[in-house]
């Protein structure tokens, strides 16, 4: 399998793997994403190893674990401020770099703009890289005093907008990234899925390893306007938010959660069909046969299906809707096209298998392990390790995921809800107190287990980000 294979990978920020046709949606349109896994091996158990968005880049980009957070420092003019929320570091090495030096021409497409801020240097090891910029606000590109004032009187008063005017998640930035952008062919999603196209049509007669990276369908939630109208009421009339608070859900009426819901369905049907190009430029070049093709997300979201009531994505609120990832794997061929597999499984896996299907090596190793005995369907899983839990560190709050139970907990070793996951799979009823004890004490060890028995404690360093808090 690892002669000369070429590997696609995917990753998509904020799919929650609900909101996939593949994985059981009856109300979003993801047509090409489903094809793929019609093609693919689905995995139904796939959790991040840590939280949020550049841990988890961090992980896949290298193999290794980011959790439990160790040697943090924030960057000057990062714009996250969070444990974990770092470069990688210039000891490690990464998959590009090691597939670069075993021939493979390497591409990277982005749209994630944490990925360039100022020191943090995510294309190492890519011989061709494509920054789409322009997709949040959180992208120091536009100025949000060319907006004009008209325009900004649909999202407040613009005197108070402007008094915070370069903060990611408000209008004047949004704007001000957004301004240029006429049709869909002209959003950051289509330049990057386009750009790959382009990346391997110009490299079909060599080893190529593409990673395309989109921010979509991630805040802001502003979906091409035909994406948006399929989810949309017709008759709302109240305000148009770019993102939610990341807490209880209170403070919106239900119009105007179903209407922020609307743009992000939009945008998984607007991410999904450029998937669908990309996916459509290998078939036409003739290079299916001898691709592997794999996509994963970082993380869900919440839309209030939890006991909270939680919209968004706070730290303390990893219920499934923010934990369970879509992971397809398709090989060279379709072999084994339409598995599904039921084993607990981690985006670290993701890396893992691609060293095994390019027949490449880490010198610094991995820790996750490679999906290729659950791939191929005359396998039967022959040599996969059983992973018997989940873990997964998000600010100072903690996840961990078995067989039976759902357990939240933070660094100190308190627990805030456990479930019973036979009885009650969605992690709508929990436990009480008295129930959740024995259930606690073992997810507890194995947390601390696997962070080498402490967990580093960044609370008195003043540098955890408020940043769409309630």
């Amino acid at each position: 399998m690892h002669e000369q294979t070429n590997i696609v990978v995917i990753i998509l920020d904020t799919q929650r793997a609900s909101d996939l046709g593949c994985y059981g949606s009856r109300e979003v349109r993801s047509p090409n994403i489903d094809a793929l896994a019609a093609r693919s091996t689905r995995f139904a158990r796939a959790f991040p190893e840590s939280l949020p968005t550049i841990p988890v880049r961090r992980a896949i980009y290298t193999g290794r674990r980011a959790f439990p957070f160790r040697d943090y420092r924030h960057l000057k003019w990062g714009t996250v401020k969070l444990p974990g929320w770092q470069p990688i570091s210039e000891d490690e090495d990464t998959l590009a770099e090691n597939l670069a030096a075993a021939g493979y021409q390497t591409g990277f497409a982005c749209t994630t703009q944490h990925c360039w801020n100022p020191g943090f240097n995510f294309q190492r090891g890519f011989w061709q890289w494509e920054f789409a910029r322009g997709y949040s606000g959180e992208d120091r590109w536009g100025s949000p005093y060319g907006v004009p004032r008209d325009e900004l009187a649909r999202y407040g008063k613009p005197e108070n907008l402007m008094r915070d005017a370069h903060r990611g998640q408000h209008a004047p930035m949004i704007l001000a990234n957004r301004r240029d952008v006429k049709r869909e062919e002209e959003t950051p999603t289509a330049r990057a899925f386009r750009w790959g196209a382009q990346f391997m049509k110009d490299n079909r007669e060599v080893p190529f390893y593409l990673l395309i990276d989109s921010f979509a369908p991630h805040e802001p939630w502003v979906a091409p306007e035909e994406d948006y109208r399929l989810y949309a009421d017709p008759d709302y009339d109240g305000p148009t938010h770019f993102s939610s608070c990341y807490g209880p859900a209170d403070r919106y009426s239900q119009a105007e959660i179903a209407d922020m819901r609307a743009h992000y369905c939009g945008l998984v049907t607007h991410v999904d069909r450029w998937v669908g190009h990309l996916l459509d430029e290998l078939d036409a070049l003739g290079l299916a046969g001898n691709t592997a093709v794999m996509l994963v997300s970082d993380h869900g979201t919440n839309f209030c299906g939890n006991p909270r009531r939680i919209i968004g994505k706070p730290a303390d609120s990893m219920y499934p809707g923010l934990m369970r990832l879509p992971l397809l794997a398709r090989l060279p061929g379709d072999r084994g096209a339409g598995g599904v597999r039921d084993e607990i499984v981690s985006n670290l896996d993701l890396t893992a298998t691609v060293y095994d299907l390019a027949g490449v090596e880490s010198p610094l190793g991995v820790d996750g392990r490679s999906l290729w005995p659950l791939l191929d369907g005359e396998g039967q899983g022959t040599g996969w390790s059983e992973r018997e839990y989940a873990t997964c560190r998000y600010r100072d709050s903690l996840c961990y995921v078995d067989g039976t139970c759902w357990a939240l907990g933070d660094i100190d070793g308190r627990v805030q809800e456990v479930f019973d996951l036979q009885s009650d799979p969605d992690c709508l009823s929990p436990l009480s107190q008295e129930q959740a004890a024995s259930l606690w004490e073992r997810a507890w060890k194995r947390l601390l287990d696997d962070a080498g028995g402490e967990f580093p404690d960044y609370r008195n360093e003043a540098n955890t980000d408020a940043l769409g808090r309630c």
